[in-house]
């Protein structure tokens, strides 16, 4: 049992993955890449890398836009 959602949550990550390479159409778009690695990072090593540096990276973005705001 453990296996097959093993499986499946590697066949829904993949998915994403691809879904998000397609970012220019309509309803595919950039936000599958990180919903993507999310589901992988729990079996792989690697997708756990990828979602953190991710994560670290729009929170660095996030951190500029507010301090870009504060200055007059």
């Amino acid at each position: 049992m453990r296996s097959m959602s093993s499986a499946v949550r590697v066949t829904v990550g993949v998915l994403l993955l691809i879904g998000g390479l397609l970012g220019a159409l309509p309803v595919l778009g950039f936000w599958m890449i990180p919903l993507g690695l999310l589901v992988l990072s729990i079996d792989f090593q690697w997708a756990r890398k990828g979602y953190l540096s991710i994560i670290l990276w729009l929170r660095k973005k996030k951190q500029r836009r507010r301090e870009k705001k504060r200055e007059p």
